[in-house]
């Protein structure tokens, strides 16, 4: 077992001992290592002033993603590259292309947000060979926040960044060799165990170190992405005592298409994840594509957003709505259950002590089947949701065969509508048996209030959402999104 975390800083390598388990990412920047170019906004990865970049192999070959700092805790580097806006120039001080456009746009006002917006465009620019379509652009800045309203001139210097290729944009290509042998030369299939002996922090790198952790450890907090366990600490300022990280399981992330599923593994991260199940299932692709940013989508994980039973999880209503599998693992024993049977109640799922989930299988639709997902909230880009529906409907000639029809958001748990469904099932698709299954609605859940959103109000969206998708399954020429502006496109 190896008590020392090792990654590069830049090009430097570090190898760490960690006391404390849950420092983040961003402090231990700002702090030992004195990089002050990466900012403290939020410190719970929604302004993106704390944006750095990851480097990773990723099947040999060296990927780069945004991510939060302010809620990455230290560990997770470990087998990484690190860089931050100080890495940037090159050694004889001439701005990397996208700093460069950003000084010829006038894209930085009060400056403090100006570090994140670099990482994220640098990531972008290292993604993309190619200059960036405006689409490209917005998803990448949806994360990063601008007090003083600068946005135009960033947007600006996104589209001229390519235009400045330079030495300094050359550099990260030419080292990209150099790069994957020095973490290659780090990278092990020893489980890592940093802390103080109270306070650890495991990182196995095999399924089955992970499960024999997890079996002997059926307290610990299993962390993923850490964009939820990350506000655990940086806002709840609880203190985790023995985690358990997947980060290093190769084959937890995998995922995997067959003739007629997708399988997800539970480490598998959104972005990794949503250009698969997009070409299946549009909307759901769509709907991932609004769920935080893609700095929280480079680390969130699909099988995260399960196994934590939010009821605001955006991912378990499509997933439920398309008849999803959940599989678990306890030791070497495994079990596998519907999807919607995991969630019991508030805060209350079907997982034993020493259980975890291990993977996600998503049947491909039938052709015949229409499918669609919807997402209600204040903002349009990384907004939590007051209401997520999704439904999935077969029909014969023009009645209902089978229809699944599951809510987010609503109640206490993410879950389906079976009143509705079985109103509408052997009946004609018809706005008379629409009205009829929206009154069942009742029947299925007792809305909550909260800070998004009022019972009624979730109440009287549940049905409209449902009379949505009668109207867009019956009446296609009829206008149900807004159109004009690729951003809008699938509202």
């Amino acid at each position: 077992m190896r008590s020392k975390i090792r990654f590069l800083l830049g090009a430097e390598p570090r190898e760490l001992s960690v006391s404390d388990p849950t420092m983040t990412v961003l402090d231990y920047l700002r702090g030992p290592e004195r990089r002050t170019g990466t900012k403290e906004g939020c410190g719970e990865g929604d302004c993106g002033a704390c944006t750095i970049v990851l480097g990773r192999l990723v099947n040999g070959r060296l990927h780069y993603e945004a991510v939060n700092a302010c809620i990455q805790f230290l560990p997770t580097l470990d087998g990484t590259q690190l860089l931050t806006v100080e890495d940037l120039k090159q050694p004889d001080g001439t701005l990397h292309p996208v700093q460069q456009a950003l000084v010829e746009t006038d894209g930085s006002q009060c400056g403090f947000c100006t570090p994140g917006f670099v990482m994220s465009l640098f990531a972008l620019y290292q993604s993309e060979a190619t200059p960036p379509g405006r689409q490209d652009i917005d998803d990448c800045l949806a994360g990063n926040l601008c007090r003083c309203t600068g946005y135009g001139p960033i947007i600006a210097a996104a589209q001229q960044m390519h235009a400045l290729g330079n030495r300094a944009g050359e550099r990260y290509q030419r080292l990209a060799r150099e790069t994957t042998a020095k973490l290659a030369a780090i990278s092990d299939q020893e489980t890592l165990c940093v802390g103080d002996g109270k306070r650890r922090f495991f990182a196995p790198a095999t399924m089955d170190a992970l499960a024999d952790l997890v079996a002997g450890h059926p307290d610990a907090q299993i962390l993923a992405g850490g964009t939820d366990v990350g506000l655990w600490v940086t806002k709840h300022l609880r203190k985790l005592q023995t985690i358990i990280y997947l980060g290093r399981v190769a084959k937890l992330a995998r995922i995997t298409e067959t003739e007629t599923t997708i399988e997800i593994g539970a480490g598998a991260t959104y972005t990794a994840a949503m250009g698969l199940i997009a070409r299946h299932y549009p909307d759901m692709g769509e709907l991932f594509r609004r769920l935080g940013s893609v700095q929280v989508r480079n680390a969130g994980t699909i099988g995260g957003n399960i196994a934590n039973g939010s009821p605001i999880g955006d991912s378990p209503p499509p997933l439920i709505a398309a008849g999803a599998t959940l599989h678990l693992r306890k030791g070497p024993a495994r079990r596998s259950l519907p999807l919607e049977d995991y969630f019991i109640g508030y805060g209350q799922q079907d997982r034993q002590p020493g259980e975890f989930v291990e993977r996600i299988t998503l049947p491909k639709p039938d052709p015949a089947t229409r499918f669609r997902t919807y997402k209600i909230s204040k903002r349009f880009d990384q907004d939590i949701s007051a209401v997520c529906a999704a439904f999935s409907l077969r029909l014969d000639e023009d009645r209902v065969t089978q229809i699944r029809i599951a809510y987010g958001g609503v109640a206490a748990t993410p879950k389906r509508a079976n009143h509705a469904e079985n109103s509408l099932t052997g009946t004609p698709w018809s706005q008379a048996s629409v009205t009829t299954a929206i009154k069942t609605l009742e029947q299925d859940f007792q809305p909550i209030t909260d800070m998004r959103a009022s019972a009624g109000y979730r109440r009287t969206i549940a049905g409209n959402l449902l009379q949505k998708f009668f109207i867009e399954t019956s009446q296609p020429d009829m206008a149900t999104r807004l159109i004009g502006a690729p951003e809008l496109a699938h509202v």
